[in-house]
């Protein structure tokens, strides 16, 4: 049959309606496939439980050399075919990173996330622990456990969804409650912000807990906009972030608004799904006032 000119718009703009989550069409972008074509690998050390932030070493005490890129041989990260699409899982079992080969800036990255049941030495007895590292750049290994990019962390821990951390010498504000003492910043979107970072805090708690249930997936959405930045767990703003930064060893404050992405693996088994991401040329409207 012979299809028209109008019949064949008619049926161009039906597909484009619905056209599957995920692709183009809607702005949103998959960073998800069987075959991780869009991300690298770092792994540095299987850590033990008396690791103090120095290089570890081997018996006779001389230093380790870390694993290093894309040598992923012990499958630390792995896709599963699953009926609703791939599923990436990191075994957690060497502490690392998956990182996206593009650096992303002004953008909605959304996600699930649920644990697995192992987990490894230093966290055996500890809560089950991940994170996404966000404006991620320079050389894997910059922190204290010598296996991530300097960076802003998303953190993804039990019972910790939304955390912040300052990783190597980051810097950020965030509204939050003041420090005191021993007690940590917790974050509410109606306190002033409070810097973080070389000589100020470090980290900050989430807002409230919205984890789903164990055993359930947790949706995770980061939105990051000329130096603001949101974590989102399940629908709920639980950090408003601003100012995103690093710090030079002579004091002085650089802009750290662009990066790749980083996905932690951190001696907890977990797995996510659904990773996607879409740009943005402004701060959507119903978060903008929390700045």
């Amino acid at each position: 049959m012979r299809l028209t000119p109008v019949v064949l718009v008619i049926i161009s703009l039906l597909a484009t309606s619905f056209s599957p989550p995920g692709q183009k069409a809607s702005g949103w972008v998959s960073l998800l496939d069987k075959d991780l074509s869009q991300w690298e690998s770092y792994l540095s050390y299987a850590h033990r439980a008396d690791y103090n932030g120095k290089i570890p070493t081997d018996a006779s005490g001389a230093p380790l050399k870390p694993i290093g890129y894309n040598k992923d041989d012990t499958h630390v990260f792995s896709v599963l075919t699953e009926p609703g699409g791939p599923v990436l899982r990191v075994s957690g079992e060497k502490y690392g990173c998956l990182f996206t080969r593009q650096e992303y800036d002004n953008y909605h990255l959304t996600l699930q996330v649920k644990w697995g049941t192992q987990t490894y030495e230093p966290r055996k007895t500890k809560l089950r622990d991940s994170g996404i590292l966000y404006h991620s750049i320079g050389e894997a290994g910059a922190e204290y456990w010598r296996s991530w990019m300097l960076s802003q962390e998303f953190q993804i821990m039990e019972g910790h969804m939304g955390d912040f951390w300052c990783q190597a010498n980051s810097a950020i504000d965030i509204r939050s409650f003041q420090s005191e003492g021993v007690m940590n910043r917790v974050a509410d979107e109606k306190q002033p912000f409070g810097a973080f970072g070389k000589g100020n805090d470090y980290y900050c708690m989430r807002s409230a807990n919205y984890e789903s249930p164990a055993g359930q997936w947790t949706t995770l959405e980061l939105i990051c906009f000329e130096g603001k930045s949101l974590h989102i767990v399940n629908g709920h703003v639980v950090m408003v972030l601003k100012d995103s930064r690093y710090t030079k060893p002579d004091g002085q404050d650089v802009p750290m608004r662009r990066g790749k992405i980083q996905l932690q693996s951190e001696a907890a088994e977990v797995f996510y799904r659904d990773i996607r991401i879409k740009p943005l040329d402004a701060m959507p409207k119903a978060y903008a006032a929390l700045f």
